[in-house]
């Protein structure tokens, strides 16, 4: 299999655009996830360099990173950020949309990774939820519960458009769909 990147539209675009990243807030509060990142593209070598730059500040240099392959095309070895270099590992065993941080000096921080076609709203609930302190939820359980949770958003929506394509036509109390004749007659004393 050939995977081919576009290497001036995701790069160009992660290059002008801040890091979209939530962290958990620092309380006494530990969960299994540190906060979450949106990134623009599945390019890692565009990617990380935003990412890094913006975890300086709050939890000092980051030296390593580690993924899972499944959801990166392309995993190189080593990103240049600011003149140093970030070195990038692999491990199959990690969950495909969680992504490993380390420094020597201050500790491990473990972030979702939501994947860069996730709808805006999405994200957003994603965001929300690795933040939260102390969530004892794994990457793999917040991306299922979105998968349910937009999955009745979705089916929500759908019913909403057949509601108003039908101009709001009754529904019986098992969800189907009533026909006029169901309805009762104005001459039978309804108006």
């Amino acid at each position: 299999m050939t995977t081919t990147l576009d290497r001036t539209g995701p790069r160009d675009l992660a290059a002008t655009l801040p890091a979209r990243v939530s962290l958990t807030p620092k309380t006494t509060l530990a969960g299994r996830l540190d906060g979450a990142w949106w990134p623009c593209s599945r390019d890692l070598e565009a990617e990380l360099p935003a990412l890094a730059a913006a975890l300086v500040e709050p939890w000092g240099r980051i030296t390593r990173v580690t993924v899972n392959p499944t959801r990166w095309p392309v995993v190189p070895h080593k990103v240049a950020v600011d003149g140093r270099t970030l070195h990038v590992g692999w491990f199959a065993e990690q969950h495909p949309d969680q992504l490993i941080l380390l420094s020597f000096t201050v500790g491990r921080w473990d972030l979702l990774v939501i994947p860069p076609e996730t709808a805006p709203a999405a994200a957003a609930r994603l965001m929300a939820a690795a933040s939260i302190p102390g969530n004892a939820l794994t990457a793999g359980a917040l991306m299922a519960n979105e998968a349910v949770i937009g999955r009745g958003i979705r089916d929500a929506v759908r019913r909403e458009a057949i509601w108003e394509g039908e101009g709001g036509a009754c529904m019986t109390p098992f969800g189907d769909v009533m026909g006029r004749s169901a309805l009762p007659q104005p001459g039978n004393g309804w108006r």
